[in-house]
């Protein structure tokens, strides 16, 4: 606020140049808030993607393990033995 008051040339630059800081901290402000705004929707659409992926890859770790026996029928004719 000094710097406003003063009159001499050295005065008058800092005044402009304190001007100049805060603009540019004011541009700076708007840009991190639209680039917060962005991350949240870029979050917001990456999530649903995230449950899709798990699920993929829960079916191909599924797919990769082996599958438990199974007691198979034998095919053909069978004779029983008499009791």
């Amino acid at each position: 606020m000094l710097s406003s008051v003063l009159r001499s040339e050295r005065a008058i630059r800092v005044n402009i140049a304190i001007m100049r800081a805060f603009s540019r901290l004011r541009e700076l402000l708007e840009t991190h808030q639209e680039l917060a705004q962005k991350l949240g929707e870029l979050e917001q659409r990456v999530g649903s993607h995230d449950e899709a992926i798990g699920e993929i890859l829960r079916a191909i770790r599924g797919l990769m393990n082996p599958p438990p026996e199974r007691r198979r029928k034998k095919i053909g004719f069978h004779v029983r033995p008499k009791r």
